[in-house]
């Protein structure tokens, strides 16, 4: 039996804005060489190994984007580790208007609905461009979070990045010990098929079993996934 990680509680000193609502996680920390010094070292390397070939790759895709119209990346504040908010950037996949189209897809779409309220998110979302299904599906859309990881704000492997308002959502603890990931647990096994608060599940058994080993069957897992073209 696996004893409790922690409990999560309001940091009573952080400010209240409407942009940031500050938390505090308060755990039995797990520690180990991999998990407070090797990994991140993994991420580092691992991310300026990849530069060279990745950053023409975005600048590409960005100017193909901007010929769409409107701004080739996209960013939005997420969750990441004791609840710190960090901007996530990804390449842009939605029409301009996205967020007026999807309050009005949803009223007018009580399965949609259902749906969002379950999963948060649609498997077939409106507001998703032509060319944005060709970024997600591949998974490049998120080639821009490269930079978060080596901002430190994000790891290769991690829990999936959460909106601030999705965390009365989310039941789960292991979250906030860890930096969000661009692949992880979740990502490359329920993703399409699972409720929003099954993560969790997933992302307390990635912060108990973290270990280089587990960190390199999740990336060729991914692997598998973005050729397959399920996405991650």
């Amino acid at each position: 039996m696996t004893a409790p990680i922690g409990r999560f509680v309001e940091d009573p000193q952080a400010p209240r804005t409407i942009h940031a609502r500050k938390l505090r996680a308060t755990y039995r920390r797990r520690r180990g060489v991999y998990r407070s010094f090797v990994k991140r070292l993994s991420d580092l390397f691992l991310v300026l190994l990849a530069a060279p070939m990745v950053v023409p790759m975005v600048l590409l895709l960005a100017f193909i984007v901007s010929r769409k119209g409107g701004r080739p990346f996209y960013s939005q504040l997420r969750v990441g580790k004791d609840g710190k908010l960090f901007r996530m950037w990804k390449l842009r996949t939605m029409v301009v208007n996205a967020d007026e189209m999807i309050i009005g897809y949803l009223n007018a779409n009580p399965e949609a609905k259902a749906e969002w309220d379950r999963t948060q998110k649609l498997r077939n979302d409106p507001r998703i461009s032509e060319f944005g299904h060709f970024l997600r599906k591949s998974s490049l859309d998120e080639l821009p979070q490269l930079w978060n990881v080596l901002k430190g704000d994000m790891s290769l492997v991690g829990p999936r990045p959460m909106l601030e308002y999705q965390q009365p959502l989310y039941p789960g603890l292991g979250y906030y010990a860890l930096r969000p990931g661009l692949t992880g647990y979740w990502q490359v096994t329920e993703r399409n098929h699972s409720s929003f608060a099954e993560r969790a599940w997933y992302d307390d058994r990635y912060e108990e079993e973290l270990s280089l080993i587990n960190d390199v069957k999740v990336m060729y897992k991914t692997v598998d996934v973005v050729l397959k073209g399920t996405g991650v």
